[in-house]
């Protein structure tokens, strides 16, 4: 990887295309945050080869059968499984080498398509219209977020729900000092106000129901 530089030319910020300021550098990587969007993002040039991104998801130990993976996962199934009709078809974008989350909505009555780069990568199911879509723990990884979320919102019915799960940027303190930022493969960090941009742009809301988890409805 190239050295680090806190001189570096700005970048394009890959959700909106504003320009990206220096907002942190650790001893791997620097982090740039939009002037627009405020998204915090990775720049290319430091993002991991894609067979090293996919060696590390191969590590994910996502089990179906694991009552506290599911617990976790209840933060974004609850809420979602809440707002949408019984027999309801969704997306589950981004599912993972051990799909969980589509399972649990399956248990429901709901109809499931999956699609992810690496395990599930059948971009005919992007053809498809669905009543809802999640992406848990599934954005920071995103390094063309822009593309990502408009291949979500295309999906989603009029009415639709899209769930995201992931942690948000507080601070330049805490972001310091997070855990999140260790992971080499999360490249993109978003703070309530990326997603109040998102949601503006999208005619929507931002519906904040926990602590790592907002939904926007498409009108």
């Amino acid at each position: 990887m190239p050295e680090i530089s806190a001189a570096e030319a700005p970048e394009n910020c890959p959700l909106c295309g504003g320009a990206g300021q220096l907002f942190w550098q650790d001893k791997n990587r620097p982090y740039r945050r939009c002037v627009t969007c405020l998204l915090v993002f990775v720049p290319p040039d430091y993002h991991l080869s894609r067979e090293a991104e996919h060696q590390v998801y191969l590590q994910h130990q996502n089990d179906p059968g694991d009552a506290g993976y599911r617990r976790f996962l209840s933060r974004i199934y609850l809420p979602v499984r809440e707002r949408i009709p019984q027999d309801a078809r969704g997306l589950d974008y981004g599912s993972g080498p051990g799909p969980t989350l589509s399972v649990m909505f399956e248990e429901s009555g709901a109809a499931m398509a999956l699609y992810d780069p690496f395990f599930a990568p059948d971009r005919t199911t992007l053809g498809g219209e669905y009543d809802f879509v999640t992406a848990s723990e599934v954005v920071e990884h995103f390094r063309q977020p822009g593309r990502d979320f408009r291949q979500m919102w295309r999906c989603l019915k009029p009415g639709g729900f899209l769930g995201i799960m992931t942690k948000r940027v507080q601070n330049l303190s805490a972001f310091q000092k997070w855990h999140y930022i260790l992971d080499p493969t999360h490249v993109a960090f978003f703070s309530r106000e990326t997603f109040e941009w998102l949601a503006g742009e999208w005619g929507s809301e931002a519906e904040f129901v926990d602590k790592d988890v907002v939904l926007f409805r498409k009108k």
